[in-house]
């Protein structure tokens, strides 16, 4: 990923989340989010990341961005374990279902197992079933981690899958 792949990192993360988070996020907060805004925060992230969290693309052949990933050390609040964390994977609800999640997955996998990370982890929401299938079939555990956050006065519950990282 560059900075100058930012405002199209934004739009598919606010596209997806409008698509998969429908039903399971108030529609009000989906409809509400900004492009614009995402653009700015993810350029802003971009630049002061640490040099051990990488954002990967994925592109199609005219060599748009279709997805993106993000990765580096797990965050057990604002300490960093010895584990891996899938921070974000979200692909452009028009790309769904060809490839692309399972190939930027994979190579987040990749890299995290060449790094060493005995363990990678991430938060999926509880009531996503789709993402909770697609984890699974990747290898994924849920581990039995749980937790919430609020959005627009609704909490929303997360759990924690887990998989472990093999040479």
């Amino acid at each position: 990923m560059t900075l100058a792949d930012c405002e199209r990192v934004a739009e598919i993360r606010v596209r997806g989340w409008q698509h998969a988070y429908r039903g399971l996020i108030p529609q009000a907060y989906l409809d509400g989010l900004s492009v614009a805004e995402h653009t700015e925060r993810r350029r802003a992230h971009f630049a002061a990341a640490p040099a051990d969290v990488t954002n990967l693309v994925a592109r199609d052949g005219d060599g748009t961005v279709v997805g993106w990933g993000c990765h580096g050390p797990y965050r057990d609040g604002e300490t960093r374990t010895a584990d891996a964390e899938l921070y974000a994977l979200y692909v452009d609800p028009r790309h769904l279902g060809r490839g692309v999640g399972r190939s930027l997955l994979g190579e987040s996998v990749r890299r995290c197992t060449a790094a060493r990370y005995p363990r990678m982890l991430l938060w999926v929401l509880r009531d996503n079933t789709r993402a909770r299938r697609f984890y699974e079939r990747a290898g994924f555990r849920a581990d039995g981690g749980a937790e919430a956050f609020e959005v627009a006065g609704t909490a929303v519950p997360e759990v924690r899958y887990a998989r472990a990282l093999t040479g």
